[in-house]
């Protein structure tokens, strides 16, 4: 059998250069350095958070995260007064309003970020608490207050990004206990109140979810173990979702667990926020002549 040398080392000619080339992409690729950590990006970002108990869980879990390959979490700071001077890399933080009372925390924020806060932070934000919300809670009113105080901080404040985050929810009561409340006509803990909770959250999707603006979606993330199952139970034939139990002691605020959880998302989240805007240079002032 004749071989043919020819046609080898024509080949050889095309394919050898082609796969030098190869080779000199990726060892250059390789050596452009990696891009920012979410630590990192975090570093030039003042944030202030309003929030209760839940808030203070999440900010609890993210006291824990220590320095590591991420870099130097952000550090948390309880905010004194509105008009106090923020570093960057850091989340301010401070009780609004009235648990029980949601348009109290409302009316906080928006009086917060008026007294100067807004001039000192990058990103914003208020979460209601589950407690803010039972069977007769009227989700669509309170979803409008909520909006037209949003809309007005936007217009007043441009240079502050706005977050939203949705209510967090709690467990649902099962077992025997359940079961006996159902028959003899009594309401069951959390299922009637986590239903007001969604639909809320629901509201908030629709308005801000899908990218129109930044919505950390807290309720989501408590509803969903880290496998990526979803809690939910059954009321009327629809499907609800619940706080996934191993996330709570007491059935609505965060543990150990579900505070690691949530406060990685959660920075997680903030790093993908745009970088803070430059203010402009103030023009100097003329001389009269």
């Amino acid at each position: 059998m004749h071989f043919d040398w020819t046609f080898l080392v024509r080949v050889s000619a095309l394919v050898l250069p082609a796969m030098l080339l190869v080779a000199l992409h990726g060892a250059a690729h390789a050596a452009t350095p990696g891009a920012p950590t979410a630590f990192e990006k975090l570093a030039s970002k003042r944030i202030f958070f309003g929030h209760q108990s839940v808030g203070g869980n999440i900010l609890d879990g993210v006291k824990q995260l220590g320095p590591s390959a991420q870099g130097v979490p952000p550090r948390v700071v309880e905010l004194v007064t509105p008009t106090e001077s923020l570093a960057p890399g850091t989340i301010a933080h401070a009780m609004v309003g009235q648990n029980e009372k949601p348009e109290t925390k409302i009316a906080d924020f928006e009086r917060l970020m008026d007294a100067g806060l807004a001039k000192s932070t990058d990103v914003a934000f208020f979460k209601f608490c589950y407690i803010d919300f039972n069977a007769a809670t009227d989700t669509r009113a309170l979803f409008e207050k909520y909006r037209v105080a949003m809309e007005g901080l936007k217009a007043r404040h441009p240079r502050t990004t706005f977050v939203h985050v949705t209510v967090p929810l709690t467990t649902v009561q099962r077992g025997a206990k359940a079961w006996l409340k159902e028959l003899l006509g009594k309401p069951v803990w959390g299922v009637a109140e986590n239903v007001k909770r969604e639909s809320f959250n629901q509201l908030l999707r629709q308005a801000y979810g899908g990218g129109k603006e930044p919505l950390f979606d807290l309720a989501r993330l408590e509803s969903t173990t880290a496998e990526g199952t979803p809690e939910t139970y059954e009321l009327n034939g629809q499907s609800w979702p619940a706080m996934v139990p191993a996330y709570s002691d007491d059935g609505g605020h965060l543990n150990a667990v579900g505070q690691a959880r949530v406060a990685k998302e959660f920075l997680g989240f903030l790093a993908t926020l745009p970088e803070p805007q430059a203010q402009p240079p103030i023009p100097a002032v003329q001389a009269t002549p």
